[in-house]
């Protein structure tokens, strides 16, 4: 995630953050976003094969209702899973990360979307397999 949408958006301040991974699922952009049809925002989802790559932020459990908030949890959308992360040192952490059930096909994000995804991901250190993927999504307007 980028830093203005998690520090100044969202007002988070995080204790500590480290690049890391989720081994067994995937990135998928197939929920309906905002212009509905015209924006597909990042879900993750099971894949046995796959992995998903990102940054762990350690934050307040208050942190965590506002964050939950700002995601439409409790409610539709994303629901919160408890996974078990590993960092970019191969330490495992465990992990609170939102997924929704999607749609079958994936949509197309936004560039603005996959502009944040991109830069965020490059200003935490992910690995340069991820960047190349994340550079290699088709995106919108």
């Amino acid at each position: 995630m980028h830093d203005s949408a998690f520090r100044e958006r969202r007002r988070m301040r995080p204790v500590e953050w480290r690049a890391g991974r989720i081994i067994g699922y995937r990135l998928r952009f197939n929920l309906d976003g905002r212009p509905r049809g015209k924006a597909a925002p990042a879900n993750i989802c099971p894949d046995p094969n796959a992995e998903v790559w990102g940054v762990m932020y350690r934050i307040t459990r208050r942190e965590l209702l506002r964050l939950d908030s700002t995601e439409g949890v409790p409610g539709r959308g994303y629901r919160p899973a408890c996974l078990i992360a590993e960092d970019i040192d191969g330490n495992q952490l465990p992990v609170v990360a939102y997924s929704a059930v999607g749609k079958p096909a994936d949509g197309t994000p936004t560039l603005r979307y996959m502009t944040l995804l991109r830069e965020g991901a490059r200003a935490h250190g992910l690995p340069a397999h991820w960047l190349h993927y994340l550079d290699s999504v088709a995106h919108g307007t």
